[in-house]
């Protein structure tokens, strides 16, 4: 009897969680989606609805350079890059800032949001419904890892490739447990309207800390990034089934990156723990034929927000060897 007793406690104790979890994440939800609205524009790719903010050059410095294109790493949106690089780049190029399927305001299109192969073909689409030409993809994090399955499927479409602190290989071990159990179905849906949310609030400040160690995030980074909209339950559980499949895409995907014959640059901090530049720089530094390394001493995994005269220099080094490229074959 004392058994069925304590069961029945804990039966109640966890229903009342979920209850007060659920309705504190329904308060908190609409709080957010009523505050961070889109302020960019829209464009439907098969059926799939993406959010971009496009910043055009000037006619005078931007004529003969490729658009750059922005993909943003885990747990984070199209404001990340732009905070870091808009102004960086002001003018001197057109810049494309896309919230990665699932993620800020874009959609995820379902379950071909969950492969590297699925997100390249949305964004590829996109690329080709704004005519944007042959571009030069920024890709950081997770979004390196986007980066090299766009190459690898429109070859065509890109002119070169950067990727911040990529992640981009098969690594020891796995990710944390709860983006399993929020990345499952129905399961996953409980798990993101009940749990997620209150807690996810209360560890992001050191999330943050722990990403951007050893160096300072930006002041105000969360706000200026707009980072509650990961909170919501579809984008948390996008964000998870992103992190859940992530090696067994790059698994499957890394055998190919020999392919990848465009300029590209890999650009790595040296205390990056949260990916480990042995694995994943040092290997794409290995497999792309045309790649050049940038390793900067001291960053972690942001360094397009700590080090980003030393990335934006990099980048411009890149588009360089784009151009030139380009006219030797055009006088050939």
């Amino acid at each position: 009897m004392l058994l069925i007793r304590l069961l029945m406690l804990l039966f109640f104790v966890v229903a009342v969680v979920l209850v007060l979890g659920g309705v504190y994440s329904a308060w908190r939800i609409h709080g957010i989606s009523a505050r961070n609205v889109p302020d960019g524009d829209f464009a439907v790719v098969d059926g799939v609805r993406l959010h971009y903010h496009h910043v055009p050059a000037s006619k005078e410095t931007g004529a003969k350079a490729p658009v750059l294109v922005f993909l943003h790493g885990a747990s984070g949106n199209a404001y990340d890059t732009m905070l870091a690089f808009k102004e960086a780049f002001a003018g001197q190029y057109a810049l494309l800032f896309i919230d990665r399927p699932g993620f800020g305001f874009s959609e995820r299109g379902g379950d071909r949001g969950n492969s590297l192969e699925g997100q390249a073909a949305l964004v590829a689409g996109l690329l080709k419904h704004l005519k944007t030409g042959p571009v030069v993809v920024v890709g950081h994090s997770y979004g390196a890892a986007v980066t090299a399955a766009l190459g690898l499927a429109e070859p065509d479409l890109i002119a070169g490739m950067a990727f911040i602190a990529p992640v981009s290989h098969p690594w020891p071990g796995g990710v944390a447990w709860y983006h399993h159990v929020a990345a499952m179905p129905v399961i996953g849906d409980i798990f993101t309207r009940t749990i997620t949310l209150p807690v996810a609030e209360q560890l992001a400040p050191n999330a943050i800390l722990n990403v951007f160690a050893p160096e300072a995030a930006p002041d105000g980074y969360g706000d200026k990034i707009h980072l509650p909209l990961l909170y919501r339950p579809e984008n948390f559980q996008a964000n998870s089934a992103d992190l859940a499949g992530l090696k067994e895409n790059v698994t499957r995907l890394s055998p190919r990156y020999p392919e990848l014959d465009r300029p590209a640059l890999v650009i790595t901090g040296t205390e990056d723990t949260v990916v480990w530049p042995s694995i994943h720089s040092e290997g794409l530094l290995r497999d792309l034929p045309a790649a050049e390394l940038l390793v900067l001493d001291g960053a972690g995994h942001m360094p397009h927000h700590t080090r980003t005269q030393d990335v934006v220099a990099g980048i411009e080094r890149l588009v360089d060897r784009v151009v030139r490229k380009d006219e030797t074959a055009a006088a050939q």
